[in-house]
Order: C-alpha cells, then sequence, then structure tokens
C-alpha cells in the first residue's frame, strides 16, 4: 500500500493521538509543537521531530493541523503559505463554517488543496475505523487522500462546500449535549425514587433505539414541511409533558429542561397544530 508522508502541526491530546494513528499505519509522520519536548513519545516511536512549521511541511502530501482555533492555524499557516502549493491541508481545528469558508477562501488564493475536518471522538477513539470523520472541501482533495485520512477513522465525506463539515460537528454536538442532558435528566427523576443510574440506564438505551427510528421518520416530514400526527399527536404529548413537569417538582428535581419541550408543545398547539406530530416543533425552532 501507499504509505503517503504526512505531517501534523500541534500536538496537544488529540494532535499527539492524530500522529499516532498515522504511525500506527505506517506513515511517515513528521511533527511539530511550538513546545519541542511534546513531541519526545512520538519521536521515540518512530515520527520525526520538525524544528519549524516550514521544516515540518517539506516533503509532507497532507498536512493536518489540529491547533486551538483557527487565528492559530493562520498564524501558523501563513508564514509557509508559499510551500503548501500543491499539498493539502486538512484542518481538524474546531471552529464555525464562516471560519472554514474564510479559511478555504484563503488556501485556494495560494493554490493549496484545503479540507476542513471535524472528529466525531475523543483521543482514545483515534484510529478506530467506528469513529466518524468529517470532512468538507474540495472534491479532488478528499479523494487523493482519502486512503490516508482512513488511518484516523472512517472518513465521510460531505461535499465540497467547506463549512458543512463544521456545521455537522455542531449540530451533533448539539444532538450529543441535548441527549446527555435528557438522559441525566431522567436519571434525577429515576434517582429521586431511589431507582439507581446503573440499573435505569439499559432500559434508557434500548428506548433510545426506538427514538432514532423516530428521527428517521421525522427527518421526511421536516423537509417536506409536512407533519401527520399518526404515531402520537402533539395533543397527546402535551399532556404527558405536563405529568413529566410535575414528577420533577414533586422530587425537587431542576425542571427547566422539560419545561422548554413542554413551552414548545404548548406553543404549537394554541397555534392550531395539536393534530401534528412531534417534528411540527422544528419550525419554532428555525423562527428563533
Amino acid at each position: 500500500m501507499n504509505r503517503e508522508n504526512v505531517t501534523v502541526l500541534g500536538l496537544g491530546q488529540m494532535g499527539t493521538a492524530l500522529a499516532d494513528a498515522f504511525l500506527a499505519a505506517g506513515h511517515p509522520t513528521t511533527v511539530w509543537n511550538r513546545t519541542p519536548a511534546k513531541a519526545d513519545p512520538l519521536v521515540a516511536r518512530g515520527a520525526v521531530r520538525a524544528a519549524t512549521p516550514g521544516d515540518a511541511v517539506t516533503g509532507a502530501g497532507v498536512v493536518v493541523v489540529c491547533v486551538l482555533d483557527y487565528d492559530a492555524v493562520r498564524e501558523l499557516l501563513e508564514p509557509v503559505a508559499g510551500s503548501l502549493a500543491g499539498r493539502t491541508v486538512v484542518n481538524l481545528t474546531t471552529g464555525s463554517p464562516e471560519q472554514a469558508r474564510r479559511t478555504a477562501s484563503w488556501a485556494a488564493g495560494h493554490g493549496f488543496g484545503y479540507l476542513d475536518g471535524a472528529i466525531m471522538s475523543t483521543p482514545p477513539g483515534v484510529g478506530d475505523r467506528a469513529s466518524m470523520f468529517l470532512y468538507s472541501g474540495s472534491p479532488a482533495a478528499f479523494a487523493a487522500h482519502r486512503d490516508t485520512l482512513a488511518a484516523l477513522g472512517d472518513p465521510v465525506d460531505l461535499g465540497d462546500d467547506p463549512g458543512v463539515a463544521s456545521l455537522y460537528d455542531l449540530a451533533l454536538l448539539d444532538l450529543m449535549w441535548a441527549t446527555l442532558s435528557g438522559w441525566l435528566h431522567a436519571t434525577a427523576l429515576a434517582g429521586a425514587d431511589g431507582v439507581a443510574a446503573t440499573a435505569f440506564t439499559p432500559v434508557a438505551i434500548r428506548w433510545l433505539s426506538a427514538v432514532t427510528g423516530f428521527m428517521g421518520t421525522y427527518a421526511g416530514q421536516v423537509d417536506a414541511g409536512h407533519y401527520p400526527g399518526d404515531d402520537a399527536t402533539l395533543d397527546v404529548q402535551r399532556v404527558a409533558i405536563a405529568h413529566l413537569v410535575h414528577a420533577g417538582r414533586d422530587r425537587g428535581v431542576d425542571g427547566r429542561l422539560p419545561e422548554l419541550s413542554q413551552a414548545l408543545i404548548e406553543r404549537a398547539v394554541e397555534e392550531g397544530n395539536g393534530g401534528d406530530s412531534y417534528a411540527r416543533l422544528d419550525e419554532l425552532f428555525r423562527k428563533g
């Protein structure tokens, strides 16, 4: 197999995990960090330490950047932009879609390929094919380096708009936080009656498989703007969530999370949409 030369700029916990995964897959890997000593364990495992970012990018087909923010990305790459022509930069730094699009435009002006990416894993999951790595930007760059990027995890191509990977990243984190907050509220509610979180959680995980089924059904309704209440109407959910809010109050559990859902359901019903499915709430979120 072709083992492409890779450079990793930034050796925090995530950057170190990225470099480790490339080394494990047999890619010649050059690393650089502002604090040179952070590279010591990687050098011991076969990486080449570069003294400067300029030295680091020389000879690499792919330059992977994982630093604090996009300002740090530009600070690193501006002085070496001339050396990047003909190469591909894969930016795995967390940021906004707008920042990603501006950086892609800047990269195009300097003649190098650019992919913006999002790491849907913590450092221990890097290198696991089950971990998703989202990419958007140059289709040619993705096609050319897909096999190399597969060393990090499953490379998911989201198209040529460089801002989409960051957008998915934020949206998926939104889903994660909402799900974890809902689970923690549920464990607090059940725990108030003496139910251990470890006893409740296996049942909750099984229930989540049903919830993903609702999502699959509701996605089509959201895109069509049509919300048939043939599973459970908002009128029915309005009654059910009132019981949840009351149960939480009776147990002294903070009710702000279910009260938000309750308020949205009440608003939709008041607007005459009580016969619709829960997916109708999408329009309320869009209205702001």
